[in-house]
C-alpha cells in the first residue's frame, strides 16, 4: 500500500474513532457538490410557498442550495449522526387526552448544544492533525443536511422527507464538519422505502402533497414551533394533544424495528416531559416557563406560543376540569393566548354558558384577532346546536 493511499485511510480511521468517542453513532464523508438535485428541489419548495413563515429559508436559499456558495474553500463534508431513539413508542400517548405529547427530540436538552459541542471537539483535532481549515454546522445554519447525509451513505430521505437509516431507523440527529482536507467520499445510500406509504397515510393533516414532498404549512411540527400567529382552525382538532412537534411519520416507519434507544444521557427523555398534565402546563407564567424549559429547545418558541399550543390540546381533551384555568387565561396579557383560550372554552363549555361568557368578554376585548376568535367560536357553536 502506497503512502498516498495510506494517509487518507489513516485520516478516515482517525475521524471515525474520534466521532465514536464523543457519542456519534455513524459517520461518513461526501463531496460538497454531491447533491446536484438539491437546488432545484429547494427552489420548487420555496416557489410553492411550502415554507410558510420561514422567511429565512428564502433569504439563505443561495447558500443553502450549494455548500461551496456557503464556503468556497470546502473540499470535503463529514456527516455525522447521533441516535436519539425513544425508550418507548410515542404513538400511544396520543390517546391520553389529558396529557401533552412532546416530540421525542425535545424531551430533554437542546440537541443543537449537545451536537455542536461534540462537533467542535472532532473538528479541532482534525485541524490539528492535518493542518486543514474546518467549520461545524448543526441545522441552524444554511446547510441541507439530509441530502448531504444521503450522499454520504448515512441513510436515505424517505417519503416523509426525513432521513432513514437501515441501522438506526428514523431517530437520528445530524451534524456536519466542512473541511479543506481532501477525504475520499463514501458511496451514497439508495432508497429502501419501496411501496410502503405508512408515513404518508398516518399524517393527521395531510402535509405530504406527494411522496418525498412536504408542505410545511400543514405540518404539526411547523405549526406548533415555527408558526407565530394563531393556528388555522382547520388544523386545531387534528393536532390532538401534540403541543410541540409531531412524531407520527417517524414513529410509524417500519425501519424502526432496527432502532435502539438513545445512549446519550442528555438526549434521554426527562421524566417530567414524557407525559406532562395539560393543567400543569397551562399554569406556567413566563418566569415559570423559562425555568421549567431551561436548556430545552422548547424554550425558544416562548411562553405565549407554547401556551397557545397547550390550549388547543385542552380544547381537544374534553376535560371540563380545565375550564377554570382556561377561563383565567382569557385575561392573559398575550392576545395569542387569549384567542386560543376562547377556542378551548368553546370546546369544553356548554353552548349556552359559553354564549353568555362571550357576551360579557366581547365587551371588554380590544384586540381584533381575539374578537375574531369569539365570532368564529360562536358560529361553530351555533352549527353544533342546530
Amino acid at each position: 500500500m502506497g503512502a498516498a493511499r495510506a494517509q487518507p485511510e489513516r485520516l478516515r480511521a482517525f475521524i471515525e474513532k474520534e466521532a465514536r468517542a464523543v457519542g456519534f453513532d455513524v459517520v461518513a464523508v461526501t463531496a460538497p457538490d454531491a447533491t446536484p438535485m438539491a437546488p432545484a428541489r429547494l427552489a420548487h419548495f420555496l416557489r410553492e410557498g411550502r415554507h410558510g413563515d420561514m422567511r429565512w429559508m428564502e433569504e439563505t436559499a443561495i447558500r443553502r442550495a450549494r455548500p461551496r456558495t456557503l464556503w468556497p474553500q470546502v473540499r470535503s463534508v463529514i456527516m455525522l449522526g447521533m441516535n436519539y431513539g425513544p425508550e418507548e413508542d410515542p404513538l400511544p400517548l396520543l390517546k391520553r387526552k389529558d396529557r401533552a405529547a412532546i416530540s421525542v427530540y425535545a424531551q430533554n436538552r437542546d440537541y443543537h448544544d449537545v451536537i455542536k459541542g461534540r462537533l467542535k471537539q472532532i473538528a479541532g483535532k482534525l485541524a490539528a492533525r492535518c493542518h486543514a481549515d474546518v467549520k461545524v454546522f448543526v441545522d441552524t445554519a444554511p446547510v441541507m443536511e439530509k441530502p448531504l447525509a444521503e450522499a454520504a451513505g448515512l441513510g436515505w430521505q424517505g417519503k416523509h422527507t426525513n432521513l432513514v437509516s437501515r441501522e438506526l431507523g428514523s431517530w437520528l440527529f445530524l451534524g456536519s464538519i466542512f473541511t479543506t482536507a481532501e477525504i475520499p467520499p463514501d458511496a451514497p445510500e439508495t432508497d429502501h422505502c419501496g411501496s410502503c406509504r405508512a408515513c404518508l397515510d398516518i399524517c393527521p393533516t395531510d402535509a405530504f402533497p406527494a411522496p418525498y414532498q412536504l408542505d410545511a404549512r400543514r405540518c404539526i411540527s411547523y405549526l406548533t414551533i415555527e408558526h407565530k400567529g394563531q393556528i388555522p382552525r382547520e388544523f386545531r382538532e387534528k393536532m390532538g394533544n401534540r403541543i410541540y412537534g409531531c412524531d407520527d411519520c417517524l414513529a410509524v416507519c417500519p425501519w424502526n424495528k432496527f432502532a435502539q434507544a438513545a445512549s446519550e444521557a442528555k438526549l434521554k427523555a426527562r421524566d417530567d416531559l414524557r407525559a406532562p398534565r395539560l393543567g400543569d402546563l397551562l399554569e406556567l407564567d413566563d418566569a415559570a416557563f423559562r425555568a421549567f424549559f431551561s436548556r430545552s429547545p422548547i424554550k425558544r418558541i416562548g411562553r405565549d406560543r407554547f401556551i397557545r399550543n397547550v390550549l388547543i390540546a385542552a380544547g381537544n381533551s374534553g376535560d371540563a376540569a380545565l375550564v377554570p384555568v382556561c377561563t383565567r387565561l382569557l385575561g392573559d396579557e398575550s392576545p395569542l393566548v387569549r384567542g386560543m383560550a376562547v377556542w378551548a372554552l368553546s370546546r369544553l363549555m356548554d353552548p349556552q354558558v359559553f354564549a353568555a361568557l362571550a357576551q360579557r368578554a366581547q365587551a371588554e376585548e380590544a384586540d381584533e384577532d381575539v374578537m375574531a376568535e369569539w365570532t368564529g367560536a360562536l358560529a361553530e357553536k351555533r352549527e353544533v346546536v342546530h
